[in-house]
């Protein structure tokens, strides 16, 4: 039975303590003493037994995450990595050359648990006839190909070779100006002196870290939310700080018990929640509003799923129609084509400047040719068109997947139908764990997204997500039987190992 590590400190040797540590792990990994899964002790209660500094073992796993020997988990702990990377080979002499310590050089945003989450989650693909329910974005069949195409030739027409130059800073005034319009038509006060044209609205997440936080400093997030704003904010060197929440938002009894928050911001997506599927109510909106304006705290309203509404109800109004000092962030991604890479944001007028000089030292612009396009896309009316031609197509796929999961799931599941957006939310019962269901599920050749990609530390429901955008009818219902007979086969081994009461001795908990 394991229940410490095997490790002898030499405070004299020339090897520093933490790499002493890293290298005992790894060596009891390689000899079968320490199994793929097994949870390693907490670092405060290791580096008690070890008589060092909490630090040393900290860095210790630090080096073994960076060198794929063991994953984190945030609230969990760290476990040993279920595929350890293999021994490496020495190359030919004539070749060789020492190694840089890259573990040291690499900075600790790299080794992020969000960042290490994802990469594990992801190691090991799916193959053969898979049903992809976690493919955020349209089929190729919705992709309005031939407007686009028409609208690239347009350009190249009347701009030439200008079109394939550097632009404004800012972004082509034009764009700009048609953003604007947009927005306003939602309801979302805007002048084109206030946008910010971004290469997609995750890398106006990105500006806005940028320009907010300090390393260390604490963000707000919602307990479950967007697991590429949880990458960009660990990235910036944030401390994620996860909200508890309900299905209407970030809960107000727990933002107000945070007395003087030091946060940088907090990140919201009112409309179309991600990974929920929820919409914020108004009620809740202005609470948050007024939350932000007596604490200082900065929000950042993420509208991703702008204009993607199921049953033609409008959005409650905006973030940003409420208090000019909100970052509003949007993107023609989801509800046009991903690969534009056009987002947006808009920006608090004292933040405007600070966010375009960031974005110019970033990447010197947003392409150009695809200003110029979706510019001519929009004015041409094109976007119109074509949400009323997928919404439709949407809102019969949503159905689909449903009817599929009211015949196929077990007793006893629930959700909440998706108004607005393309994600529906799965809670998943007590004792059934996310990750479990999300293997079993891909062995059964569907693909679901696990609740661990989008949580925080804070306590929330586990669940899976499903994205209905990409799939036809037909796959849908299919897809949502294969998830059913995966839900059975993890229930069934649950109940089979609660019956047995049988506990592998290398599978006993360390902490």
């Amino acid at each position: 039975m394991v229940r410490t590590l095997d490790i002898t400190l030499a405070p004299e040797a020339e090897t520093p303590l933490y790499r002493q540590i890293a290298e005992r792990v790894i060596a009891l990994i390689k000899a079968g003493e320490l199994r793929p899964g097994l949870r390693l002790p907490p670092t405060r209660r290791l580096a008690d037994e070890l008589s060092t500094n909490r630090n040393t073992v900290v860095r210790a796993f630090e080096e073994l995450t960076a060198g794929g020997w063991v994953t984190s988990l945030v609230g969990r702990g760290t476990f040993v990595a279920d595929a350890p990377p293999a021994t490496r080979q020495t190359p030919p002499a004539d070749l060789s050359r020492s190694d840089l310590p890259w573990a040291m050089l690499l900075s600790r945003a790299t080794e992020s648990e969000p960042l290490a989450r994802l990469e594990r989650l992801s190691r090991s693909p799916a193959h053969g006839d898979v049903i992809n329910l976690t493919k955020m974005q349209p089929s190729a069949d919705l992709l309005p190909d031939v407007e686009l195409r028409r609208c690239v030739d347009h350009v190249f027409k009347t701009h030439g070779a200008d079109a394939l130059g550097y632009g404004p800073r800012q972004g082509l005034p034009r764009l700009r100006e048609l953003i604007a319009e947009d927005l306003q038509r939602n309801g979302v006060p805007a002048l084109p002196d206030d946008i910010l044209v971004t290469t997609g609205s995750q890398q106006g997440i990105d500006l806005i870290a940028r320009a907010l936080v300090n390393p260390d400093d604490a963000f707000l997030v919602e307990a479950r939310t967007y697991s590429g704003a949880l990458n960009v904010l660990a990235a910036s060197g944030a401390r994620v700080v996860g909200v508890p929440s309900d299905e209407d938002g970030p809960d107000l009894v727990a933002l107000e018990a945070l007395e003087r928050p030091r946060a940088k911001g907090l990140y919201v997506m009112p409309n179309s929640r991600n990974p929920t599927g929820t919409t914020m109510s108004r009620a809740r909106r202005e609470a948050l509003v007024a939350w932000s304006q007596r604490n200082g705290v900065p929000l950042v309203e993420d509208d991703y799923g702008a204009d993607l509404a199921l049953d033609g109800t409008p959005a409650p109004t905006a973030l940003r129609a409420l208090d000019p000092n909100v970052f509003h962030v949007g993107t023609f991604s989801k509800k046009l084509i991903p690969a534009l890479r056009v987002g947006f944001v808009v920006c608090p007028p004292a933040l405007t400047r600070t966010l375009v000089n960031l974005k110019h030292a970033m990447d010197l612009g947003t392409s150009m040719l695809l200003q110029l396009a979706l510019a001519e896309f929009l004015e041409r009316g094109y976007l119109r068109r074509h949400l009323s031609r997928s919404l439709p197509v949407y809102r019969a796929r949503r159905d689909a997947l449903e009817a599929g999961l009211h015949r196929w799931l077990p007793p006893g599941f629930g959700w909440r139908q998706p108004t607005r957006g393309v994600v529906l939310w799965l809670p998943l019962p007590d004792g059934l764990d996310p990750e479990e269901v999300f293997e079993e599920a891909k062995r059964e050749g569907v693909l679901v997204s696990p609740s661990t990609l989008y949580s925080t530390s804070a306590p929330a429901q586990a669940g899976v997500r499903m994205v209905y955008c990409a799939e036809p009818p037909e796959r849908l219902e299919e897809g949502a039987r294969r998830l059913g007979r995966a839900i059975e086969q993890v229930a069934r081994r649950r109940r089979a190992a609660a019956t047995s009461k049988l506990v592998s001795p290398m599978t006993v908990d360390l902490m």
